[in-house]
């Protein structure tokens, strides 16, 4: 947030403040105290006392507003800074803020009255807010265009989810409902008089979020006496972002910052803080880019347009994100730019207050066409004098946003839209495949039938699934800018988990013609025969020289293996190591046994059971290019790879019930 001008008391006069036994000038000690640490709500009831005691009126007021607004709150400051100016609080920006309490209050004509009178203050001296101020001006006149714009949305209050506690950042992910609330919290936190916030999942059935089964996401996941705010997946569901507020205390970063967690073996790791936050900023509202590699999220740090800007950071080939721009001018403003989130179709939705609005926060839409950006605010009744923000969507045409307008359960509430713009075409997006093996003596592909193909998210539930016929065809309907999993099965054949994604392949709603398009992508999945003994080269497994330990770039390989064994529970392996011929051979020897070792061990800590690989080092002994000249030759020989030894048979769950 914007700093503002701080009255200091002189120490001398702390003193005296300190040993008076009036009540007024006590508590005007410790709105102060408060006040400077951020205990908004604490500092609002000090500095009442004060002036119900008739101590500093004129300063008590002006704190009152000014912790109204750090605490967003600012449509309850209007009448405490109305009432500072009258007193002649000095400070000039108090009329700035005036007029945008004015404004979140829908009273546009006293607000632009307001801001042409700081104007005026402007002309003899240079102030914090006159480039906002002019812009705020220029907002309110241009206020009816917003206001008489053809409305194709409806909105209603999701009452299922909705208390009189805070509930926002609404979003969907692989058939959950997260949110943030402040329901359920015991601790007070003092800077809003509100409980403390957490991140909740609850089941979706159908159009309904079952939120009696709404709980924590998770012990790591909720602090106690810290605030967890907006949260984001990545399209593969392998990250989640979310951010996380300080604790008010001084060791500790100072302000919220962005979280990390990855999805491992089944769960989610203990979150770690990203090293794109500015420790001494405000970072928050994250969200991903629909290919997972741009993160987008909001920042006071310095250097931006004015207030908190959205940013954009990239993630590097080995998963760190880096690169952290300025979204520039266009998007960003004097105000405030929070809440990104980018569609299928490649549109950034986002909240501000610095873009022609209808109080404090409205939702609007860039849109990038032929290289301009266009801004464009979505209206009443999405947006209103309150604060309307978080828009995340399910579809092309429905989602969720937040809003605190005054006709609510209490506080931030969560409301459903869906946009009946008769313009607004639908893409059905198709998926169609065969499956194939290929001949062991021809090369020859040959289709396979009756395999059993299942749609699913990467390490998430399964979708749908069905069975090929004689033509080994199968078929999904799939959703645009989304990322899946096709596993495919059938006995006498490995279990083949193949990628698709839809992600970056999505139609742009401006290039559409008709109402309803259909577009089928093609896929093909081979299977392989499962055979005893036959060895299965695995690619790009490399040591160091001399070395038996995993590499990093071997540990991606060996993963592909582990995802390999998962598939295939019924198959127990021997895995191999091979050297050159180059070197003496019992010294090879050693070392292949060693390697081999070394990479079961690494399937066992991946949850293999041991019992299911054995490891064999060969050495030189089983060369494939038996007179090997060149560098290349003796890597064919330097190999590892893995067989079939026993298929055994895996007890079916029993489907009786006791």
């Amino acid at each position: 947030m914007s700093k503002l001008h701080r009255y200091s008391i002189p120490f001398l006069f702390l003193c005296v403040l300190l040993s008076a036994c009036n009540p007024g000038r006590r508590a005007l000690i410790k709105g102060y105290n408060s006040f400077e640490t951020g205990d908004y709500n604490v500092a609002i009831d000090q500095y009442r006392i004060a002036m119900d005691n008739g101590v500093e009126v004129a300063e008590s007021n002006y704190k009152v507003a000014e912790s109204y607004r750090l605490s967003n709150r600012l449509d309850q400051a209007a009448e405490y800074y109305e009432a500072a100016i009258d007193l002649g609080v000095p400070d000039t920006a108090v009329v700035f803020h005036y007029a945008m309490a004015l404004k979140q209050n829908g009273e546009y004509e006293e607000a632009k009255r307001q801001l042409e009178e700081y104007m005026d203050l402007s002309e003899d001296s240079v102030l914090e807010y006159t480039e906002w101020a002019q812009q705020e001006i220029t907002n309110l006149d241009n206020l009816d265009s917003i206001l008489i714009k053809d409305q194709y949305f409806e909105i209603e209050p999701l009452t299922a989810v909705n208390t009189e506690e805070a509930e926002y950042a609404p979003t969907v992910f692989r058939g959950s409902f997260y949110f943030t609330s402040s329901r359920g919290s015991e601790k007070i936190y003092k800077a809003t008089g509100t409980g403390f916030t957490n991140i909740y999942k609850a089941p979706i059935q159908g159009d309904q979020v079952l939120t009696e089964q709404a709980r924590l996401l998770g012990d790591e996941f909720a602090t106690e006496g810290i605030n967890e705010g907006a949260i984001t997946f990545s399209p593969s569901g392998k990250m989640m972002v979310f951010a996380r507020g300080n604790n008010g205390k001084k060791k500790g970063t100072r302000d919220v910052n962005l979280y990390m967690s990855r999805y491992q073996k089944g769960s989610w790791t203990t979150p770690e803080i990203l090293s794109i936050n500015d420790p001494n900023a405000w970072d928050s509202t994250p969200t991903f880019s629909r290919d997972g590699k741009t993160l987008y999220f909001a920042s006071n740090r310095p250097g931006g347009q004015g207030g908190i800007d959205l940013y954009s950071a990239r993630v590097d080939g080995r998963g760190r994100w880096s690169n952290v721009r300025n979204m520039g001018s266009t998007i960003n403003t004097p105000g405030h730019e929070m809440f990104p989130y980018v569609t299928d179709d490649g549109k950034l939705y986002f909240s501000s207050d610095g873009h022609p609005s209808m109080g404090a926060l409205d939702i609007f839409v860039a849109v990038r066409r032929e290289g301009e950006i266009t801004i464009e605010n979505l209206g009443p009744p999405v947006n209103s004098v309150a604060d309307d923000f978080g828009m995340s969507f399910t579809t092309i045409k429905d989602g969720y946003f937040t809003s605190n307008r005054s006709d609510g359960a209490g506080d931030d509430d969560i409301y459903a839209f869906v946009n009946n713009d008769p313009e607004l075409k639908i893409v059905n997006y198709f998926l169609a495949g065969i499956t194939v093996t290929k001949d062991e003596e021809s090369g020859e592909e040959e289709i396979v039938e009756n395999v059993k193909v299942r749609l699913r998210f990467p390490q998430g539930d399964d979708i749908a699934n069905e069975t090929t016929g004689n033509e080994g065809e199968f078929g999904f309907k799939v959703d645009g800018g989304t990322n899946y999993e096709l596993v495919a099965e059938k006995e006498g054949f490995f279990t083949e988990r193949v990628e698709f994604s839809t992600v970056g392949k999505t139609i742009p709603q401006e290039d559409l013609v008709d109402m309803v398009t259909d577009t089928t992508f093609r896929t093909k999945i081979v299977l392989n025969k499962l055979i005893l003994d036959k060895p299965i080269v695995l690619e790009n497994i490399y040591y160091e020289f001399d070395e038996d330990f995993i590499t990093d770039a071997a540990a991606i390989e060996l993963d592909k293996l582990v995802g390999i064994l998962e598939d295939n529970p019924q198959i127990v392996i021997e895995l191999s190591s091979h050297t050159d011929s180059r070197g003496d051979n019992d010294y090879n020897q050693d070392l292949s046994q060693r390697r081999a070792e070394s990479a079961v061990q690494y399937l066992v800590e991946s949850g293999i059971s041991p019992n299911r690989i054995a490891a064999r080092g060969y050495g030189e002994s089983q060369l494939i290019i038996k007179n090997a000249i060149t560098e290349d030759q003796h890597e064919i020989n330097r190999r590892t790879e893995f067989k079939v030894t026993r298929i055994q048979n895996i007890p079916q769950a029993s489907s009786s019930s006791e």
